[in-house]
């Protein structure tokens, strides 16, 4: 076996940790540095993932360990300074937290500054690993939903937390083909005030894609409730509809389809323990010359600018057309535009969430 790929890890919060615990459990990796302001958190982090370096200062870190793997794990508000970072270190790859930015203008500038540096990336969309998302998968790829027609998708989080997982896996359930068009409304200004993933309350919006098949996605306050599901962060569903049948996902309650083979069910929950081991392995095998990682950064910006194209049908009207080319801070737009009128629920219990 090959010397392991060096891993740094910036960020030691929640996602940090589940990142570096998984590369330092896989024998391909070698963290050799971890990066956060908090010293107590950086000190009880190392522990945990082989005592590599440690430091509050990124650049000055990555300088210093040299890491195959630039992998961070901030808010969208941070994304390019740590992109060029990654660059300059030298990484041969860059990891980092979805969404890939805060505004299409910085996808854009990210896109070009990764282009130019010919450094590979992913992003992590990685609820594509658990068994029962990819048994959806498998019922729409086999054809047993005879000509698949629709692909909706709802979560109850917000929008920069949960639109662009839903986007994400509904392209790779339609065997990844291109947005064409995307029109879209949204309601309730309360978290757009939210400093790291400021999003309107609610939003609703319909994807053409490039062979006629018709997305249909919503996510936060008015969003419907999945009554099978117990954890309100799992309430997520994402539903494939054919001529012959159906298939749908929920992030926290399993997976079912009708199709002529009858009713079928199975379970499945969204576990970073599940997950993560082989989102993290996949980087190995596409630093190895391998395949391209299920989540790379191609993947996750397409999703990207379809969620940016549905931001500024909200503030512009009408359908906007993909690809985008020019970059906007479609964020901006729906502070500076966006109507102050009460959001609507889709269940009482998403008042909790949203300040009812």
């Amino acid at each position: 076996m090959s010397n392991p790929y060096k891993v740094m890890v910036v960020g030691m919060g929640k996602r940090g940790k589940h990142h570096a615990n998984t590369f330092h459990a896989n024998d391909r990796f070698e963290v050799v540095g971890i990066c956060d302001l908090d010293e107590a958190v950086l000190a009880d982090a190392a522990t945990q993932c082989g005592n590599p370096k440690t430091g509050s200062d990124a650049a000055a870190l990555a300088a210093e360990v040299k890491p195959d793997i630039f992998c961070f794990c901030t808010h969208p508000v941070l994304r390019k300074p740590l992109i060029q970072i990654g660059i300059d270190s030298g990484a041969k790859l860059i990891a980092f937290e979805k969404p890939v930015a805060p505004s299409s203008a910085e996808a854009i500038e990210i896109k070009a500054m990764l282009d130019a540096a010919g450094v590979k990336a992913v992003v992590s969309h990685q609820h594509r690993y658990g068994a029962h998302y990819r048994k959806v998968k498998e019922i729409a790829a086999s054809g047993a939903l005879g000509r698949v027609h629709t692909i909706t998708a709802s979560a109850t989080g917000w929008m920069l937390h949960m639109m662009t997982h839903m986007l994400d896996y509904m392209r790779w359930y339609n065997g990844e083909e291109a947005a064409e068009w995307v029109m879209a409304q949204a309601a309730g200004r309360g978290k757009l005030d939210d400093k790291m993933h400021p999003s309107p309350d609610y939003i609703q919006g319909v994807v053409q894609y490039a062979n006629g098949v018709r997305g249909i996605v919503e996510v936060g306050a008015g969003a419907p409730d999945q009554p099978e599901v117990g954890k309100w962060w799992g309430k997520n569903r994402i539903c494939v509809q054919g001529t012959e049948g159906f298939a749908e996902v929920l992030t926290n309650g399993g997976w079912r389809s009708v199709t002529k083979d009858g009713v079928q069910s199975g379970e499945g929950v969204m576990d970073y323990n599940i997950d993560m081991p082989p989102y993290i392995d996949e980087m190995a095998t596409w630093l190895d010359g391998g395949a391209e990682h299920q989540c790379s950064f191609d993947q996750a910006y397409d999703g990207f600018m379809t969620m940016a194209a549905m931001m500024r049908s909200v503030v512009e009207g009408g359908q906007v057309a993909l690809p985008l080319t020019e970059g906007k801070d479609e964020t901006q737009m729906l502070i500076d535009n966006l109507v102050d009128k009460p959001v609507l629920f889709g269940s009482e219990l998403h008042k909790a969430e949203y300040g009812a």
